[in-house]
């Protein structure tokens, strides 16, 4: 695949152009180790490096041009320099442009917020599907083109290989893509050159200091997006958080609100609840679900909210929202024979692990005793380590704490960071050892208790010292209760 290098040019809307524009272009990049021959290198400035710094790299590799923000001491013979304002957003269009705009040839829709992402995301994907039509999906758990489903390597892929599978959604026939829009996408200009059709946001608590510095910065980078959005596009936000009205102040699309507690254009209602499912009355009708709990509550009405948008029927959009199934490593339930239940989820932010437990304990006989599993990450923002550990053992017949993916950091210390959010009289257990610590709850627990263990969900690997081990809490649940299973189900 080739276009012509002035393309590329028109798409940048560069300050400054050396050398010649007439050659064609057959891959964009922003790692110089991956520049060749006919290929445009973009300079881009990061946390932990500049592009700028590799661009003799890049053009010893064979680039045809760079892209940059300020141009080079010295300029090769034969090589086109584009100087602009910004080489992250840059590429953003020009990736878009390369693969032919892929995201006005479907509706693109953008799920943000701290919590809810994935699901909201995933199962709009899903729901598509049941209406008859073929969806996208990009989300932290997995890309889905209509060809293939990847492995997801980041919530929000860098702009080549998002418009790469935009475009091959596209050549499948997919007329809609369901995609998460995570906050650091937003402040990297990963998803500059996008026309989104649509955006929702769920809601937003403590995550990603360790990225934005503060709560405020946080803020508004979720609100940039929105900030972006075309007036054809339309917002919908969650009514009942205090953020959802600020994320509508500034935006020139639609505006629509959702909401379980107030008068919104969207309401729903939780009629029953059970750990088997809820009875929701949803838009003025009752319908059944699989899910559990008042955040998957909020999760649904944003994804029938966001369909009926889309210009769906109101009966056949219920029927199938009645229909879906549940999100892999969220609020998954396993239960032994003796009459335990596990839950195995994602949440890994304050907000999420007390409203996961909030549920479990609406639900559970008061008889039943819950014990949670739970850790925090290394090398992510350590803030919420104590508060997540307090939650815990606050809400919990047994806080166990444990390791998660403590990266480059050692676990007991992030362990220890947990411990200083603790009374010293509350129940609770340290064990470094995840898999110890699981087989320990599940030990102590009896029948009729219940086992939470958070903060993994979907994820398959155990990330310590640099290393990517296999490790899968569900597998690790099964294997203590002593269930037996074929390809990974009961």
């Amino acid at each position: 695949m080739a276009i012509k290098l002035q393309n590329i040019i028109d798409a940048t809307g560069p300050a400054e152009v050396t050398g010649d524009t007439s050659g064609e272009v057959s891959s964009l990049g922003f790692d110089s180790r991956t520049a060749g021959p006919g290929s445009v290198f973009f300079a881009v400035r990061g946390a932990a490096s500049d592009g700028h710094d590799y661009i003799p790299q890049a053009v010893a590799g064979g680039a045809a041009a760079v892209v940059c923000e300020r141009m080079p001491a010295e300029n090769v013979a034969g090589v086109t320099y584009i100087r602009v304002a910004d080489s992250a957003a840059a590429l953003g269009e020009a990736a878009a442009a390369f693969h032919g705009r892929p995201s006005r040839k479907l509706k693109l829709v953008g799920v943000t917020g701290t919590n809810g992402k994935t699901t909201t995301a995933t199962l709009l994907c899903d729901l598509f599907g049941k209406l008859g039509y073929k969806a996208g999906l990009i989300s932290t758990v997995e890309y889905r083109t209509g060809l293939r489903t990847l492995d997801s390597t980041h919530t929000t892929p860098d702009p080549v290989r998002l418009n790469e599978m935009l475009a091959e959604m596209v050549s499948a026939g997919c007329g809609y893509c369901f995609m998460e829009v995570s906050s650091h996408s937003v402040v990297q200009r990963r998803i500059a050159g996008l026309d989104f059709a649509g955006a929702v946001f769920s809601n937003i608590t403590h995550d990603h200091l360790d990225y934005h510095g503060t709560f405020a910065e946080y803020i508004r980078a979720k609100k940039q997006f929105f900030d972006t959005l075309p007036a054809e596009a339309f917002a919908l936000t969650n009514a009942d958080d205090r953020n959802g009205e600020v994320m509508l102040q500034n935006t020139k699309a639609r505006k629509y609100t959702y909401s379980l507690r107030r008068r919104a254009d969207y309401n729903c209602k939780i009629l029953e609840t059970h750990f088997d499912g809820t009875l929701l009355n949803m838009d003025g009708a009752e319908l059944w679900t699989g899910f559990v709990g008042r955040f998957n509550a909020y999760n649904l009405l944003a994804v029938y909210a966001t369909a009926r948008l889309l210009g769906q029927d109101k009966d056949e959009v219920l029927q199938a929202v009645s229909s879906l199934g549940a999100v892999n490593g969220r609020f998954e339930v396993i239960r032994s024979e003796d009459g335990r239940v596990a839950v195995v989820d994602y949440a890994h932010t304050p907000d999420a692990l007390q409203n996961v437990i909030t549920t479990i304990n609406e639900i559970r006989h008061p008889d039943r005793k819950l014990y949670t599993v739970v850790g925090c990450g290394g090398n992510r923002d350590a803030a919420k380590r104590p508060v997540m550990a307090s939650i815990a053992a606050k809400h919990s017949y047994m806080a166990i704490l444990t390791s998660d993916n403590p990266r480059l950091e050692e676990p007991a210390a992030i362990i220890a960071d947990m411990e200083a959010g603790l009374d010293p009289t509350v129940r609770h257990l340290s064990i470094v050892d995840r898999r110890e610590a699981i087989k320990t709850a599940v030990a102590m627990s009896g029948p009729g208790d219940i086992v939470l263990v958070a903060g993994k969900g979907h994820e398959t690997y155990q990330d310590a010292g640099g290393v990517k081990t296999r490790f899968d809490d569900r597998e690790e649940v099964r294997k203590a209760m002593g269930i037996f299973t074929v390809n990974g189900k009961d």
